[in-house]
């Protein structure tokens, strides 16, 4: 009996905490950018405060999310920094290799 109720502390607290995430774990809208040979590319909902690094080449970000982005010039979102704003872009010339929604 004493074993069990550790475990039931925490699946409770496990419970609460995937409740209380629900769908605000994502912001809002479609982020845009130009690849190789210029083809456009596009997400749908990223995820918030995630890290995400680009596979390949990657220029004009356009952010036609609800929540402000920031761009880095170098993986893992570290190098130089461009916030944009929701509903913003870059100037076409901008080259990035990461970015993260909805920043802290």
């Amino acid at each position: 009996m004493r074993l069990c109720r550790p475990l039931a502390v925490a699946l409770g607290g496990l419970a609460l905490t995937v409740l209380t995430m629900g769908p605000a774990a994502a912001a809002q809208g479609t982020f845009v950018w130009v690849g190789p040979k210029g083809k456009a590319y596009a997400v749908q909902n990223p995820p918030d405060r995630k890290c995400l690094d680009m596979a390949q080449e990657a220029r004009g970000p356009q952010n036609s999310t609800k929540k402000a982005l920031v761009v880095y010039s170098k993986a893992k979102c570290k190098g130089t920094a461009r916030r944009i704003a929701p509903g913003h872009s870059a100037p076409a010339g901008v080259h990035f290799a990461s970015v993260v929604f909805n920043p802290r």
